[in-house]
């Protein structure tokens, strides 16, 4: 392998490694978003209950 197919697959794997992480962020996201959206719900239903 030459250096530039060397240089060439590390790039791709680092931009991978980067897409990866972003989905990671994403879902960490929309895990706590969806978290405390169903906490406030529950909370509300629990105020509002007679």
């Amino acid at each position: 392998m030459t250096a530039d197919q060397d240089k060439t697959l590390e790039r791709r794997r680092l931009e991978q490694e980067t897409k990866d992480e972003r989905k990671v962020w994403y879902f960490l996201a929309y895990f706590l978003f969806g978290i405390h959206f169903v906490a406030f719900v529950m909370i509300y239903a629990v105020r509002h209950a007679h």
